[in-house]
């Protein structure tokens, strides 16, 4: 695995880790709000010798350069970023994945650029979500940015990630955090996300059904089955609408479903693999 690589798009240094592998089919990994591209690390070597991942800190999180104005967070622009990422590497069609806000991004860019990708994985992520749910994800946002150290942050994340062990909490925790010139573990996205006014989150949501219903390529929606930002009834509700998506429910697995059951969406993604590629 290659790790601290930068490159430049849209005027913006976007940090990426490179996952590595002979495969010859590319994947391009888009983490959900406020996280970064450590969130595909218990997956994306797993299936190396199906898919060369590339998982990117989208702008504004990990390593990746801040937008100037909270305007450029927009659902556009990030998509845009993808098409910028592909092109910079000479990708060949890779397989987009998104959780999350990512999997809204990734949406974005396979309604608006269908040649450009072989198929879609979307991660807990659809064009209805849990109100209640999405204001946990703004609770958990607009917490401490800063603790006394990695122990204190993995006792407070256990609460919002019941389903995964301490342990790979501080495993994930260790490389997603950034010391401070005080000696204490901070977060690493723009602190300005935080603000009462930003509405990068609200926003994106404009319009996403009609992004939905153009969608083309081939489709995996694997939902966790007591995700609290997306409901079975949600998730069922895409699939039905929208043609090309086949839903997978993910027992025993949160929000984060890569993390929270790394063996299952393993499973998951290699038998929709299969059937596309």
């Amino acid at each position: 695995m290659t790790t601290g690589v930068s490159i430049n798009v849209n005027d913006l240094q976007l940090h990426y880790v490179d996952h590595g592998g002979d495969a010859a089919v590319s994947a391009v990994a888009l983490h959900g709000f406020a996280l970064n591209c450590h969130s595909f690390d218990e997956v994306g070597p797993a299936l190396s010798d199906q898919l060369h991942w590339y998982a990117i800190d989208q702008r504004g999180h990990g390593h990746s350069d801040r937008a100037a104005e909270l305007s450029d967070y927009s659902r556009d622009h990030m998509a845009d970023d993808i098409r910028g990422f592909i092109e910079s590497q000479s990708l060949d069609r890779p397989v987009v994945i998104g959780h999350s806000m990512g999997g809204m991004n990734a949406m974005t860019f396979a309604a608006e650029h269908p040649d450009q990708l072989r198929a879609l994985i979307l991660i807990d992520v659809g064009p209805g979500v849990n109100v209640d749910g999405v204001s946990q994800v703004r609770q958990f946002v607009a917490g401490p940015y800063e603790l006394d150290s990695l122990d204190a942050w993995v006792d407070m994340t256990h609460q919002y990630y019941p389903f995964r062990s301490k342990e790979g909490i501080r495993k994930r925790l260790a490389v997603s955090l950034r010391e401070t010139p005080d000696g204490k573990m901070a977060k690493m996205f723009d602190e300005r996300f935080r603000e009462a006014d930003f509405r990068g989150v609200a926003d994106a949501r404009t319009g996403i059904w009609e992004t939905a219903m153009a969608l083309t390529v081939p489709t995996l929606l694997l939902h966790g089955e007591n995700s609290p930002v997306l409901k079975r009834e949600q998730a069922e509700e895409f699939a039905e609408k929208v043609p090309v998506v086949k839903l997978v429910t993910i027992p025993e697995a949160g929000h984060s479903v890569a993390g929270d059951q790394p063996e299952a969406f393993v499973e998951a993604v290699r038998d929709f693999l299969n059937d596309v590629l």
